[in-house]
């Protein structure tokens, strides 16, 4: 236990340096494009191709639940888009992410560590934990929620891939159910939630890369624990944002 609150001390003190004023935000704004780039735009393909197929898995799933007569075709319908909107596209998406972007952040950082990088940011006068950190955190946080948005678009037309191809259910009964009873706010759900599960994840993963010490083994170990801790944390807020926004 002493461990534990021994870890989130040090994680929030690393936070006060990760938000500490920046020495000079022209070299920030430059690190916030290539982060951009680097934890965003590498992957939108991933993204997408977990989406589409997800997406057509879940409207046949749904389609086999509501095999009875007595149940309306434009539920499938329906029932997909609640399942991509508020659980797919933001919980189970960062959980992917958080193995791919988390990984890498931790690997990252952690490399610096142990080749000193980080001391010689130091010696520089330079704060190590925002140089390195920050810009991850403010790229995930804007960019994972436009990865939420395209999840949906593209989950959404994966179950429409499934109706128009296959003879489960006829695809006006696919859209009516898609259009059917929407809560705008369940979009606003979704992107706090990204937000959110971003934060955790490059913040999490900047951290132990931070604290890595030894040698390559232990950034393998950085990395693993990196992941884990953010997918323990991603379920844990997930519980927690649904009890504040939905009940």
């Amino acid at each position: 236990m002493l461990k534990f609150f021994d870890l989130i001390g040090r994680y929030l003190l690393l936070m006060t340096k990760v938000f500490s004023r920046p020495e000079k935000m022209r070299i920030y704004r430059r690190r916030f494009l290539h982060e951009m780039d680097s934890l965003g735009m590498n992957s939108i393909g991933i993204v997408a191709i977990i989406s589409v197929f997800m997406g057509a898995v879940i409207t046949l799933q749904m389609s086999l639940n509501f095999e009875s007569p007595f149940i309306p075709k434009d539920l499938i319908g329906y029932a997909t888009r609640e399942s991509i909107v508020l659980e797919f596209s933001s919980t189970v998406v960062a959980l992917i992410l958080a193995g791919k972007v988390g990984s890498n952040i931790a690997s990252e950082i952690g490399t610096m560590r142990i080749t000193e990088q980080i001391d010689a940011l130091e010696i520089m006068g330079v704060n190590p934990a925002g140089y390195l950190i920050l810009p991850k955190i403010v790229s995930a946080v804007v960019f994972f929620p436009f990865l939420t948005i395209l999840s949906i678009g593209i989950g959404i037309g994966g179950g429409y891939f499934v109706a128009r191809f296959t003879d489960i259910m006829l695809v006006e009964d696919y859209i009516e159910g898609i259009n059917y009873s929407f809560n705008s706010f369940y979009i606003t759900y979704a992107l706090v939630k990204a937000a959110v599960f971003a934060f955790l994840i490059t913040s999490i993963s900047g951290f132990y890369g931070f604290y890595a010490q030894g040698n390559s083994l232990e950034v393998g170990r950085a990395s693993t624990k990196a992941v884990v801790s953010s997918s323990i944390a991603i379920l844990l807020f997930n519980l927690i944002l649904t009890k504040l926004m939905l009940t």
